[in-house]
Order: C-alpha cells, then structure tokens, then sequence
C-alpha cells in the first residue's frame, strides 16, 4: 500500500524530530549523572567529549524504532515479507560487524586518549624548575601520537567497513601505496624534518623558553615543532630552522647555569688579596634577597688563569638556575668593581712606554717651549 506524499513526510518529520529530543535529553541526562559521579574536573572534561557520538547513536535508534511505527500509521508496508527478511538478515549479520568494527575502533580512540592524558597527569606530576616545560613536553607528545593513532585508526575501521559492504578496497590499497610513494619521494625534506622534530621533543634537547646556539645562532627558543624550531635573537630577529637542518645545537639553560667571569689585576697586587675580594663580592650576591633564590651554589674562584701584558687573569664562575646567569653576572661584576675600589685595587687599563734616546729628548723639549711662547696665555687673552 502506497501512503499519502504528505502524510509520509509529516510522520519522518515528526519521527526526526521527537527522536531528536529523546536522544538530547538521553543525552544530557547522562552526562549530568557522570559529572556528578566524577569529581575531578579533568576526567569530567574527558567524560563529555563522547558526547556528540553518544547522542547521535541514541538518534539512529530512537528514528529507527519510531520510524517503523510512523510508517505502520501512514499505512505503509513492505511490498513482501522477503525484503523484511532480507533486511533483518543483512543486519544481524554484516550490519553487525560493522557495528562491532565501528565499537572497537571507538574504544580504541578513546584509550588512547586516557592513556596519553594519564602520561600528561604523570609527567606533570612532583616539583621543581622543570615542571612546566616537562608539562609542555608531554601535551605535545600525547597530542601528536593521539592523532597518529585516531587517524590509524579510522583508516582501517573504514576500509574493514567498505569491505563489510562488498566494496573491493584492493584498488584503493593499492592507489594509497601509489600515492604515499610518489608522496615519500617528493617529501623527504619534510619527512626528515618531521622526524628530527619528533626525536628532538622525546629527547627533551630544547625546549620553548631555553637560550640556545643552534647552527652557530644563539637566541631565545620561541616555537619547537614537528618540522621547525624559532629562536630570536636579542635584536628582535627570528630565526627559523627546519629540524632536519639542525647540525649543532647548544642549549645554554638546560636544568642550570654558569656564568663565567675574568678579572684582570695588575702585576704589583696581591693575587690572593684580588681573590679574596673576588670571594666576598660574591657572596654579597648570594645574600641578596634578590638574588639569592637564582644562585645554586656560592662564587668558585679558579685563581690566576692566564699572564697577558700588563695584566694577570683571574678566572671564576657561579652557578645559577636557568636563564639567570647573566642577570646574577652582571650583579656580581658590580658588586666586584665596588669592592676593588674600597680596597684600592686597580684594574689595569692599557699603557703605552716610550722610550727616547737624549737627542729626541732635547728636541721635543725644544719644541714643546716654543708651542708654549707662540700660544698666547689666559692673561693676553684676556688683555
């Protein structure tokens, strides 16, 4: 029996949408029920993001078991039992397959998903200077292989459901092997970089906020991708690096710092009284309030590290949380300028000897006079 155009349409309009309230309400009373159960707030999150797959899987079978009875009173019955018959064993059969390959590609997916939050949560865990970064480290590992394996994932679970449906997906495999090879060999830029970038994340080298010297340029990291790493340099410069281009790379403030000082002194003092001072101006620093909580260990002082002309070299370092070094060596050079001039210590600067035999001497005596009679003095200039 063929039923009324308008009547057929009204009744799968209406079926749509109570069978779209239903699964709303379904819904979100689900979700309401597992917040409240759930009290930490992260998992709540990671509760709801189902929630869309969920509500459209109460829709289809809400239509589908309201559809049947709408049908039924619009008058509407299958032209003969044997396409009942078919349907009901197409969906008991591959119909339920693809549904158990869509389930366990979704459970898949989603512990995945627990799996790199759990190792976000452990990473992040405990506390120290390097909480943060470790932080940041592991989001960008747990992001990057969640989508490589949702991506996986629903690759295969879709060839496996094209298959269910008697679609031959041999060409297709073969096509996408076609594809990713001509892809391989026109990408190997950007493939390398790739995986430099992966390798160059997991092994912690550098990490966004370091000052680092990658290929002979130092700077501040600002961005460490898959394919590149940014640094900008302390005239505002960036600079960009493809991670596969990377051949040195020199992470100056990684977990802690040295700042390293010389001091030259003049031959006619004391080398252990200008190390003494050295000593004290350095712990002056390290009882500053402002800058106690950037020293890691007190001022080491080498003692005499090189002779050069007119001057010793005193050589020394201290030890300093990342990124503080050079803000604490500043301080510390100050702090040793002050104290050399309370102790009358002097700082060579460069001198010049000369030496002239008795005939040059009485000549540029001879000249200097007479500079001095032909310039008229202050008194004539005043006359």
């Amino acid at each position: 029996m063929t039923p009324d155009p308008l009547y057929l349409t009204l009744a799968v309009s209406l079926t749509l949408i109570v069978a779209y309230l239903i699964a709303d309400r379904l819904a979100r009373g689900t979700q309401k029920m597992l917040r409240a159960i759930i009290a930490d707030e992260q998992e709540a999150q990671f509760v709801d993001r189902p929630g869309r797959l969920v509500r459209l899987g109460l829709f289809a079978i809400i239509a589908a078991a309201l559809g049947t009875a709408a049908l039924r009173l619009t008058g509407y019955t299958p032209e003969s039992p044997a396409d009942r018959e078919a349907l009901a064993k197409w969906l008991l059969q591959r119909g339920l397959r693809i549904a158990i390959i869509a389930l366990a590609a979704y459970l898949v997916i989603r512990i995945g998903s627990a799996a790199a939050r759990r190792f976000e949560r452990e990473m992040g865990r405990g506390s120290g200077l390097d909480v943060i970064e470790r932080t940041k480290r592991a989001q960008t590992l747990a992001r990057m292989l969640q989508k490589a394996l949702t991506t996986v994932v629903i690759a295969v679970a879709g060839l496996m459901a094209l298959r269910e449906i008697d679609i031959d997906i041999r060409p297709a495999l073969a096509g996408a092997g076609i594809v990713g090879l001509a892809v391989g060999f026109g990408a190997q830029t950007l493939v390398r970089d790739i995986i430099s970038g992966f390798f160059l994340i997991l092994e912690d080298q550098v990490r966004v906020g370091d000052v680092a010297v990658v290929n002979n340029q130092g700077g501040l990291v600002e961005a460490v991708n898959l394919r590149t790493i940014v640094l900008r340099d302390e005239e505002g410069t960036v600079h960009v690096f493809p991670n596969g281009e990377v051949k040195t790379l020199a992470n100056k403030s990684k977990d802690f710092g040295y700042y390293v000082f010389t001091v030259g002194m003049s031959y006619d003092d004391d080398p252990d009284k200008v190390m003494q001072a050295i000593e004290d101006a350095g712990r002056e620093v390290c009882e500053d309030p402002e800058f106690k909580p950037y020293i890691l260990n007190p001022t080491e002082v080498y003692g005499v590290d090189a002779f050069e002309p007119g001057q010793l070299v005193i050589k020394g370092r201290i030890k300093t949380v990342p990124l503080k070094q050079w803000l604490v060596g500043r301080e510390l050079r100050k702090q040793i300028a002050r104290i050399f001039r309370e102790r009358d210590i002097r700082i060579p600067v460069p001198q010049m000897n000369l030496k002239l035999a008795a005939e040059d001497r009485a000549a540029f005596a001879a000249s200097a006079a007479a500079a001095n009679q032909e310039s008229p003095g202050p008194g004539a200039a005043q006359a």
